[in-house]
């Protein structure tokens, strides 16, 4: 599926660069710092940095997003989370080879129970994608055991016609992402 993350995520990146530029103006005004860099579990338990739009507060605890606090998410931010804009940048994680389009949303390495739980079930054999099978469920981090079991689910009948159907679901809007706790 190497092949299909490169064309699909360089025709992503064409596309929507100017999306991401207007963004990342309008980011300039609410944060100050409209690209967020964080260190992720990728394959083989290797970090790497994922990019995505800011969308909380830059002094913002680096903790999983369902720890972090409603009031820590700013307005460009919910808007930016709510139509999955803030992903854009992660296609050039796609691009470089450390994500793919389809796989186990990437986690924090202090989030070691989800990193247990899916190191039982082999998850870590794939790279880290935008999309899956739990993310167009609405299975969150929130749920380590369940989110392995759907991570090690989706991987075990990973081929052509469900890349393309989480992809095509996502981008249809299924799935919420993971949700922010309220204060």
């Amino acid at each position: 599926m190497r092949f299909l993350d490169i064309i699909l995520s360089g025709i992503g990146i064409v596309i929507s660069l100017p999306i991401m530029l207007l963004v990342y103006l309008v980011g300039l005004f609410d944060t100050g710092k409209p690209l967020f860099f964080q260190t992720r579990v990728g394959k083989n338990k290797q970090a790497f940095t994922l990019i995505k739009f800011r969308t909380m507060r830059v002094n913002t605890d680096s903790v999983a997003t369902h720890l972090a606090k409603s009031s820590s998410v700013t307005t460009l931010g919910s808007f930016l989370r709510r139509t999955k804009l803030d992903e854009l940048p992660q296609l050039f994680n796609v691009f470089l080879g450390q994500m793919s389009l389809v796989g186990p949303r990437p986690c924090l390495f202090n989030q070691t129970e989800l990193i247990n739980c899916r190191f039982e079930r082999g998850v870590y054999s794939a790279k880290p994608g935008i999309t899956g099978l739990a993310q167009i469920n609405d299975v969150d981090m929130s749920t380590p055991k369940k989110l392995s079991r759907y991570d090690a689910l989706m991987l075990e009948h990973l081929n052509i016609t469900s890349y393309f159907y989480y992809i095509f679901s996502t981008f249809l809007g299924r799935g919420q992402g993971d949700r922010v706790k309220t204060d």
